[in-house]
């Protein structure tokens, strides 16, 4: 009797496992197959999680075309999946505790997370302006690539129109960019009565910027559009139609008003 190899594998089909004798010299791909599923396990060759052989595993005798690599999943258009912030490294550091709690009570944070993303776009901005600082002066990359690093931080009021250097960006702090966001703007132009209260305007729709309702406290306004900030149209705040609470005491008030009336025509 010859050697013969005992090979296991998922019947797709009927969705059992089966367990068969081949001989070695029948296919070379089924000797592939088997040292892969020794080497690997056969969970992870099996693939059992996804009820059938995993496709990149597959030999061509199950009539699966066997493919060279995985395939790679996509993100809907118009989404980031990319890494927004990063922990400390230290998370029981005393004096950086008492330092973020300080900015999310001074600017109405909601967690620490939200002046993590802070903290994390800086050190990327940082981070490009270091190595462009690393590049000679004439270089035409730090040229084009530092104007338009420097316009941008001028764009949103980061930096003045005067500090026109790549030394500045590294001077940047995230109180900065706390400064810019809407929620700190709407409080400071007089429209909320604290940080709060601000917070919970731009959450309920009632603030616009120029045309644009904008509901997200954490949004960068730039400095031609700091003036346009206002009430929308729509809200109570801005002229438009009162709230349920406003309009249920209109009713009464009318209704008892128009009860008034009646008993002063009936004497």
């Amino acid at each position: 009797m010859g050697l013969e190899t005992r090979m296991v594998y998922r019947d797709v089909d009927r969705g059992r496992t089966k367990e068969e004798d081949r001989n070695p010299n029948e296919s070379n791909s089924w000797n592939c197959f088997s040292l892969v599923a020794a080497l690997l396990g056969s969970e992870r060759c099996l693939g059992s999680n996804s009820g059938g052989i995993a496709e990149e595993k597959l030999p061509a005798e199950f009539g699966f075309a066997a493919t060279q690599e995985k395939r790679r999943r996509k993100a809907p258009s118009g989404r980031q999946n990319g890494k927004t912030f990063k922990k400390p490294r230290r998370p029981y550091e005393k004096e950086r505790l008492d330092a973020e709690l300080k900015l999310v009570g001074e600017y109405g944070l909601r967690c620490k997370r939200e002046l993590w993303r802070v903290q994390y776009a800086l050190s990327r901005i940082r981070n490009a302006a270091r190595e462009l600082l690393t590049l000679d002066e004439k270089n035409p990359r730090r040229i084009f690539e530092g104007e338009a690093l420097l316009r941008r931080m001028n764009r949103y009021g980061l930096l003045n129109e005067g500090q026109n250097k790549l030394d500045y960006v590294l001077a940047l702090t995230v109180e900065n960019f706390l400064e810019r966001r809407l929620q700190t703007l709407v409080f400071k132009s007089g429209m909320a009565k604290s940080i709060h209260h601000a917070r919970v305007l731009i959450r309920q729709r009632h603030i616009r910027v120029g045309r644009q309702v904008v509901n997200i406290p954490s949004f960068m306004v730039r400095v031609d559009s700091g003036k346009h900030i206002d009430f929308s149209l729509m809200s109570p705040f801005g002229g438009g139609r009162p709230g349920r609470v406003k309009r249920k005491n209109q009713k009464a008030a009318a209704k008892k008003a128009a009860g008034g009336d009646d008993e002063e025509d009936e004497e």
